[in-house]
C-alpha cells in the first residue's frame, strides 16, 4: 500500500508541466517582460502594491523605462523566516541607478489563489518559478514593516560593468520564464541559487557550492567571506548596520524611501 501511494505521488510529479494558465495569487499574477532598445529597456510589468498590512494592498502594476549605461549599484537583500534559526530566508537584489531610482528583482515560488509557500511542496513541483520586478517600496517594504522577521540590506562590492551584466542577466531571464515556464525547486532552482548563477555567469566560480547556498539565511555569511558585501565590518556588525526594519517604518510614507533605508 505504502508503495503504490509512493508510486502514485512520484508519477504526479514527474509528469506535471509548468504553465503560466492558473488562477494565480494576484501579488504574483504578472508575469514582467522586457524590451530592449540600445541602451534602454521598458519593463513592463513593474509591480508597485501599496501594502497596509502583508495581505491587504492597492495593486498597482507599470511600465518603466530604465538605461543600463546608468546602472550604478547592486544590494543585496535578506530577509530571514525565523530568529531561532536561520536557515529558511528569502533573498533577493535591488539596482541603484544614476537617477536615484531602484528597482528590485525577486526570484520567488510563483503560487496560486489561496495557496501558501511550503518547502516540502516545493520539491514537488507545485510551484512555478517567477521573477518579480517591483519598486523598493513594495517589495522592501511589505518585508521591513508587517512580516515579524528582520530584513537586511547589504550594499554589494561590484563594479559598474558587473553590476550592469547582472541586472541584465536578469531581465533576460525573466523574459525567458515568460516564454517558457518553469518549476521552481526548494534545493535546485530557488531564490539563492538563481542569484548564485547570476554572479557566476560574470565570474565564473566566484561563489562556490556550499550548504549554506542550501539555508539562505546564512548566505550573508558567504557574501561576506568572498568580499561580496562592501563593508569592513566583522558579521555580527555588518548584520546589526545593515538591518533596516526601523528606516522602513520611519521612512514608509516618504518619497525618497529608498534613500533613507541606506542612511
Amino acid at each position: 500500500g505504502t508503495l503504490l501511494v509512493l508510486a502514485i505521488v512520484t508519477g504526479w510529479v514527474y509528469l506535471a508541466r509548468p504553465s503560466h494558465d492558473r488562477q494565480w495569487s494576484v501579488d504574483q499574477s504578472v508575469l514582467p517582460t522586457v524590451e530592449w532598445h540600445g541602451d534602454s529597456v521598458r519593463i513592463s510589468g513593474v509591480r508597485n502594491f501599496r501594502w497596509t498590512s502583508d495581505t491587504v494592498f492597492v495593486p498597482v502594476w507599470e511600465e518603466r523605462t530604465y538605461r543600463l549605461d546608468q546602472v550604478a549599484t547592486a544590494w543585496y537583500v535578506l530577509a530571514p523566516f525565523a530568529k531561532s534559526w536561520r536557515g529558511p530566508a528569502h533573498a533577493f537584489v535591488t539596482f541603484g541607478f544614476d537617477d536615484g531610482r531602484y528597482l528590485a528583482i525577486s526570484v520567488e515560488a510563483r503560487r496560486e489563489a489561496g495557496e501558501a509557500y511550503g518547502p516540502v511542496m516545493g520539491l514537488l513541483r507545485r510551484y512555478e518559478l517567477v521573477y518579480v520586478i517591483g519598486d523598493e517600496h513594495d517589495l522592501i517594504a511589505r518585508r521591513a514593516l508587517f512580516n515579524t522577521n528582520d530584513v537586511y540590506l547589504y550594499p554589494v562590492r561590484a563594479d559598474r560593468a558587473g553590476v550592469r551584466a547582472m541586472l541584465t542577466g536578469m531581465l533576460q531571464r525573466a523574459n525567458e520564464l515568460h516564454e517558457r515556464p518553469e518549476f521552481y525547486n526548494t534545493l535546485t532552482n530557488n531564490c539563492t541559487l538563481n542569484l548564485v548563477h547570476h554572479v557566476n555567469a560574470i565570474v565564473p566560480g566566484k561563489i562556490p557550492s556550499s550548504w549554506r547556498i542550501a539555508l539562505p539565511g546564512y548566505s550573508d555569511e558567504v557574501a561576506q567571506r568572498l568580499g561580496l558585501i562592501d563593508s569592513t565590518l566583522s558579521l555580527a556588525e555588518a548584520r546589526t548596520r545593515f538591518r533596516i526594519n526601523d528606516k522602513a517604518r520611519a521612512a514608509i510614507d516618504s518619497a525618497d524611501f529608498s534613500a533613507r533605508i541606506r542612511q
